[in-house]
């Protein structure tokens, strides 16, 4: 199929927004007045001139046959992507009336689009197994592994200490403490080069002021970082595909070296998270012919998105490879063959008994899974008191919704998408309750993402 013959929902286009700012803004330049010269190609660009408040119009192109998801090219000074631009424009060609005719692009947007495209070849040709800058010197990268694991060996034993001597003091001494003691011990673990115990430690320091029951949950998570922490230090004894998830929560690096799969990957969500220095964004992706679930993440420096982009409710042919480690969903998009496309897909779906079962057999695997990705068959969304859950629509069980999702918006696109009747949605279920991210309508409607 060529672009042309592809159309993406507005909804679809606004998910790729870096923030409710750029969906807003981007939404009011989806009309074609401020447009001029806008075309696009069956080799997958969109290109414009969009008039601003200066004499001359910024240049807008969008590739979207990118491998890593559309590329985003604009002459305006917004350090976001994609810019509000490149989301009018999306949203002009998504219309499909028209305004974005096919023809042969300029040379403005063919010299950048040929560039991006010659040296994402090239990257792939210095990376590939046996190039010359794709090898290093396999012993100073040893040497600086065996370094940084004594850095971390040090840490862990470090925070084992301080964890016995907060039992041993008793839970009460957290709460006055306050949160300098946390964010001091999670310095003390960046400095062993240990991202992932010091993120559980600052984690730990949000829990006495949590409300009531806190002490049960801050033991709760004293023990999962105690077994985490004995994990690393006792990684001899375990299994290898343990070890792998041992290390990948302390968060040391790791690459894909799972067997290619190449399928038709349905994009199931797209959704960013923050803190002061890093924008993570998760992209669940479902194999249609393999059955298989993978989660795509990148990431951006602060305040700005990452790159990866898919929309919501396409499915695109992919290589994907797997992470190591027992359990572990993530995978690395290899090769994309085709741009994303509507399609006939939806994920088999379960019960809601079916997913908490499903996420008992997931901790056996990785003890520190805060949740597993699952498709809920023949729900409805019901109030429950003061929170929200969903309810099976053939059976008398239910999963609440976490509080996270009960303070989105997102809840109320569900409520009024179900009307009250049963739908099929897509989320992460786990010890909080479940995160609904997209949702289908009974019949053949398209993906609502939630999120």
């Amino acid at each position: 199929m060529t672009q042309q013959g592809v159309r993406w929902t507005a909804d679809q286009v606004l998910a790729l927004a870096p923030d409710a700012a750029s969906r807003n803004a981007g939404s009011k330049l989806g009309a074609a007045g401020p447009w001029s010269e806008a075309g696009s190609s069956d080799e997958g660009t969109v290109w414009g001139l969009c008039k601003g408040s200066g004499s001359k119009p910024y240049q807008t192109v969008i590739d979207i046959a990118d491998a890593s998801g559309p590329a985003y090219k604009c002459s305006c000074p917004s350090r976001k992507f994609p810019c509000k631009h490149a989301l009018g424009l999306l949203l002009l060609w998504a219309g499909g009336d028209g305004a974005v005719p096919p023809g042969p692009p300029p040379d403005w947007a063919e010299q950048w689009t040929r560039g991006r495209r010659q040296r994402a070849e090239e990257k792939r040709t210095a990376d590939a197994p046996g190039s010359a800058s794709g090898t290093g010197d396999p012993d100073a990268a040893r040497r600086r592994a065996e370094r940084r694991a004594m850095r971390v060996t040090a840490g862990a034993t470090e925070l084992e200490q301080r964890l016995a001597d907060l039992l041993r003091g008793g839970l009460a001494g957290a709460e006055q403490a306050g949160y300098g003691l946390w964010e001091e011990t999670a310095a003390r673990m960046v400095d062993a080069q240990a991202p992932g115990l010091a993120a559980r430690v600052r984690e730990l320091g949000a829990i006495p002021a949590s409300g009531p029951g806190w002490p049960v949950r801050l033991l709760e998570e004293c023990a999962l970082l105690h077994l985490l922490d004995q994990g690393w230090l006792g990684r001899e004894r375990l299994p290898d595909g343990l070890t792998h998830t041992v290390r990948s929560r302390i968060g040391l690096p790791a690459s894909a070296d799972g067997p290619p799969v190449r399928d038709r990957w349905l994009v199931l969500a797209q959704y960013d998270t923050a803190d002061v220095k890093l924008t993570t964004r998760r992209i669940w992706l479902y194999g249609a012919d393999s059955g298989r679930t993978a989660l795509l993440l990148s990431y951006g420096a602060a305040g700005r998105a990452p790159e990866l982009a898919l929309p919501v409710g396409l499915a695109l042919e992919a290589e994907v490879s797997a992470y190591p480690g027992a359990g572990q969903l993530r995978a690395a998009l290899v090769e994309r063959f085709a741009p994303p496309a509507p399609a006939a897909i939806r994920p088999p779906g379960m019960t809601t008994t079916e997913a908490t079962a499903r996420y008992g057999e997931a901790l056996r695997d990785d003890p520190w899974l805060d949740s597993v990705p699952v498709t809920l068959d023949q729900v409805v969304p019901a109030p429950d008191g003061d929170s929200w859950q969903l309810a099976d629509a053939d059976a008398d069980t239910a999963l609440p919704l976490t509080p996270a999702a009960r303070a989105r918006p997102g809840l109320w696109r569900l409520v009024a998408l179900s009307g009250g009747a049963p739908v099929k949605v897509f989320g992460e279920c786990g010890h909080r309750g479940f995160t609904p991210l997209t949702a289908w309508p009974e019949g053949a409607g398209e993906a609502v993402q939630l999120c």
